[in-house]
């Protein structure tokens, strides 16, 4: 068994589109329209594009928990997801010169560091170094 897509909800397919691959840097690998403005969106990591995608989920503007989930989880400032870099400094410092505004800067614990960023698509999202 192994995950070959992530889902992560959006309100704006179009707007999520935008700031993943713009400012984070990924790459849309599927984009299928499904009919009332929907879309089958998927990006995939530059450097891993047979890796898993992260599937673009407009569920908060059709199915209502979806929605309340998603707020729940921002207000509390829990991360969505998160995602694997090399450096959370290097990535911290190129996101910050982008625009994208970090709830938790670079951060040590145990054997990773983290930061948390806003993805302006309604969710927190997390890096994490291994030390």
């Amino acid at each position: 068994m192994k995950v070959s897509l992530i889902s992560i909800p959006v309100r704006d397919q179009e707007k999520a589109a935008k700031f993943y691959t713009e400012k984070l840097g990924f790459v849309i690998n599927k984009d299928t329209p499904l009919g009332g403005g929907n879309r089958w969106l998927t990006l995939v990591s530059p450097e891993w594009q047979d890796g898993p995608e992260v599937l673009l989920e407009p569920a908060p503007n059709h199915f209502e928990p979806s929605k309340v989930y998603q707020d729940a989880l921002f207000e509390a400032g829990i991360p969505y997801t998160q995602f694997d870099v090399d450096s959370v400094d290097a990535e911290f410092d190129r996101l910050s010169k982008l625009g994208v505004e970090f709830s938790v800067k670079p951060t040590v614990m145990d054997t990773v560091k983290f930061a948390i960023f806003n993805d302006t698509c309604g969710n927190h999202i997390q890096i994490v170094e291994d030390l």
